[in-house]
């Protein structure tokens, strides 16, 4: 009776010891996998992201290798002269309303303000920019009107190479800088991205600098994206702020961040209160023109934003009697 016990003893031993044992395989293997798949997950991350990371060095070597390529074509195609007259079917696209810079209708709005203390009980002020002058036909339009108006002019392309010589001439200009959009699929070459690094932006504006060397203020063409994304912002206004030039809020977006970063770098913020050519109309840009005017009477600045098209010249040729009500100035005497 006791050895039947005692073998029926080494029996349960020996099957728990059976069940253990196999326990312990299975943990091992859930184990091996466990482990298996947290290396791969940490080693196909961190190859992705560094692959990602590759990749947008890659991208902006590239840019940065466009812009130079830019530069040595300029240079070694500098003319002697300038083409005094383009003809308007080579120009047609520039001759488009402006309707395409702007990404939402509440950015149209009249941006509400308190009257600046440089303006208290003094002639209201106005300043006019001309964006995207870009060639020699467009400046001698616009210098016929023979009012005090900035020429914001685009940075030189192989589409229009002569905004540098063109702008060395005016007593007083503006870079029209392109930057990103939400929706534009037609960007201007070398046009500032949201991705940009700051080498990028920096290498950009210092090119920029060199071309146009008395540039004091920058504009955005479209940029509805660009100005929408804080960090990008910040990015260009240290950069700007590097080579002592302000910048002037296109508006192009509801959405722009641009007076946000101006406040904290303790800038006073610029921006467009009136679009005069949005709708390409006579009638709507002379309406606009009055909208500007009565901005400026109310809080003793405002700037509005047109462009070299026909029907803009026209309608300021025939506006001169409004614009009697206020004093037209560039944009670096308003304040």
């Amino acid at each position: 009776m006791a050895k039947k016990q005692k073998r029926t003893s080494r029996t349960k031993k020996k099957k728990n010891d059976n069940i253990l044992r196999n326990i312990l395989i299975v943990l091992t293997i859930v184990a091996s996998f466990i482990v298996l798949f947290l290396g791969g997950y940490y080693f196909g991350y961190h190859k992705g992201k560094n692959d990602m990371k590759k990749k947008v060095e890659k991208k902006e070597k590239e840019r940065v290798k466009a812009i130079d390529k830019l530069e040595k074509v300029l240079k070694e195609n500098q003319p002697h002269h300038i083409q005094q007259h383009s003809t308007q079917k080579k120009d047609k696209k520039y001759d488009i309303t402006a309707a395409h810079e702007i990404e939402d209708k509440k950015a149209l709005q009249p941006l509400p303000r308190k009257q600046h203390p440089k303006h208290q009980k003094k002639v209201p002020k106005l300043a006019i920019i001309f964006d995207d002058v870009s060639f020699a036909y467009q400046v001698k339009e616009i210098k016929k009107l023979h009012l005090k108006v900035t020429m914001s002019f685009f940075p030189p392309t192989s589409i229009h190479p002569h905004t540098p010589q063109l702008a060395a001439k005016q007593p007083f200009y503006m870079i029209h800088l392109p930057m990103e959009a939400m929706h534009f699929n037609k960007e201007e070459a070398f046009t500032l991205h949201v991705n940009d690094s700051q080498a990028v932006i920096d290498k950009r504006i210092k090119k920029i600098k060199e071309l146009f060397p008395r540039v004091r203020y920058i504009n955005n063409h479209t940029g509805s994206k660009f100005t929408a994304n804080k960090q990008a912002v910040e990015r260009l206004i240290t950069v700007l702020d590097k080579n002592g030039i302000q910048f002037i809020d296109s508006r192009t977006t509801s959405k722009t961040k641009v007076k946000e970063i101006m406040q904290e770098h303790h800038h006073h913020y610029m921006a467009r209160d009136v679009f005069l050519d949005h709708k390409g109309d006579l009638l709507s840009i002379k309406k606009q023109i009055v909208l500007a005017v009565k901005i400026a009477k109310k809080y003793g600045a405002a700037i509005a934003i047109g462009h070299p098209h026909p029907n803009t010249i026209k309608a300021l040729q025939q506006s001169k009697n409004l614009l009697k009500g206020v004093k037209l100035v560039y944009v670096y005497q308003l304040y």
